[in-house]
């Protein structure tokens, strides 16, 4: 099947010439005497390209890009130009033009740039049938992804979405487990309802059960009003508690006891309020370990235990790096401005061979990174984070060297700190690379007297 050309010129001359150049170039070419006849011709022909002069009686060059940008966001403008309009036309492909050619016209440059405006066509549609096949794979909630054990995730939430069951989600940091969740709740009958996130490891003890089932003006020291707990603001919807292990097991215990009855008691109350809450929790450690360890209440297990969906760390479904790659560079295009295509072959073998301790989320961060750093179409090594440099890293600042007989604390310690100063004491950063909650590290650095 032949490209298709549509010319929009007013000079027959200059018109006939074109078309005979085109069509024995082997192109399907289509004539338009203006900018109107050329929009009317454009929403039937579909050209991949359109040559347009920009001077042009009804509508002019400028207006029929605008328009076609519009209706037909695949095709590539090429503007025709007198040196009198040079600047206008400059002026044009910054608001999208793919180039301009003076009259009279060089020949081999036509041809050449016809070639270019193609591949640029195609890249378009190109770029479009995978954001449609990311919205298709991406469906409700975020979650992106066509490996097998992506496949397995969407199955157990499909089945568990219609009920009213608890669901623990158990997961590796920056795997989606709140993406699971909230699409849990969008596909269920109380999707309508409110969705309450809590994250357990990021909010102090003190004042973790507060937050969970609210309190009573004058409970306790700074009560100075009324709060409605999270099981009162989630009646009715979907309530999330992110790294439950987290949560005290005196706490624990309490919010057990909510879940078997469905009563819960403001801090500092006397009377018990009836909730309809579904409860939906998570955590980035291994339950059967946190319960050995004592962390996380057996009973409590078992309540929610009901059904486990297990989110398979990035580094075991690479398969779906360059899907994410690609929502991602779309997310942030839009958010930056950027008009970025794809990640080069090198950079993509970097991003496809990293361990990505942090996961998806990670995988985010640096793809944020690169969209920010990139002032071109394409993302190349020289926009990722100077760890994915390859080749040899034994003169790495970032490496720890241990003596043998060090012990498993020291060096615990030494990976901690070395991880902290490499992300300039981001706490959050370096916990996600780590593999640990917020929570964790802060206990851990509080011990190491930082």
């Amino acid at each position: 099947m032949s490209h298709r050309v549509l010319v929009a010129e007013d000079e027959e001359s200059s018109r006939e010439g074109l078309k005979g150049l085109l069509a024995q170039w082997g192109y399907e070419v289509l004539e338009a005497l203006d900018g109107e006849e050329a929009l009317k011709k454009a929403t039937t022909f579909f050209p991949d390209v359109v040559i347009t002069d920009v001077i042009m009686p009804k509508l002019d060059g400028l207006g029929l890009l605008k328009a076609l940008q519009a209706e037909l966001p695949f095709v590539t403008v090429i503007l025709l130009t007198g040196h009198g309009t040079i600047e206008t036309a400059v002026s044009a492909m910054k608001e999208g033009a793919y180039d301009y050619l003076t009259k009279p016209l060089e020949v081999p440059r036509l041809r050449l740039l016809v070639e270019k405006a193609l591949e640029k066509s195609q890249a378009l549609r190109d770029l479009a049938l995978m954001r449609r096949r990311v919205q298709e794979l991406w469906g409700a909630g975020g979650l992106i992804g066509k490996s097998k054990a992506m496949q397995e995730v969407y199955r157990l939430i499909d089945l568990a979405a219609p009920t009213t069951a608890p669901v623990l989600i158990a997961g590796e940091s920056g795997t989606g487990k709140e993406l699971v969740a909230r699409r849990l709740h969008t596909l269920s009958p109380r999707g309508k309802g409110p969705f309450v996130a809590v994250n357990c490891s990021a909010i102090p003890e003190t004042l973790l059960e507060s937050e969970i089932f609210g309190h009573e003006k004058g409970a306790f020291t700074g009560a100075s009003e009324r709060r409605a707990g999270c099981f009162e603001l989630a009646h009715r919807g979907t309530l999330f508690l992110d790294e439950i292990a987290e949560m005290a097991p005196a706490t624990q215990a309490k919010f057990l006891r909510i879940l078997q009855e469905g009563l819960v008691r403001r801090l500092g109350g006397k009377t018990e309020m009836q909730v309809d809450v579904r409860v939906v929790a998570a955590t980035n450690k291994d339950p059967l370990k946190a319960m050995q360890e004592g962390t996380f209440r057996e009973d409590l297990f078992y309540r929610l235990n009901v059904l486990t969906i297990t989110l398979p760390p990035l580094r075991e479904r690479r398969e779906d790096i360059p899907l994410l790659i690609q929502a991602f560079l779309e997310e942030f295009n839009g958010k930056y401005q950027r008009r970025i295509k794809a990640v080069d072959e090198a950079a993509h073998q970097l991003l496809l061979g990293h361990s990505w301790p942090g996961n998806v989320r990670e995988l985010r961060n640096t793809i944020e990174r690169a969209a920010i750093t990139c002032e071109g179409e394409l993302i190349t090594r020289a926009h990722l984070p100077p760890s994915f440099a390859g080749g040899p890293r034994a003169e790495s600042p970032d490496a720890i060297t241990l003596q043998v007989g060090t012990t498993v604390e020291e060096t615990e310690k030494a990976l901690i700190l070395k991880t902290l100063a490499s992300v300039d004491n981001n706490k959050t950063r370096a916990a996600e690379i780590l593999g640990i909650s917020l929570k964790t590290l802060h206990n851990k650095l509080h011990r190491y007297g930082g």
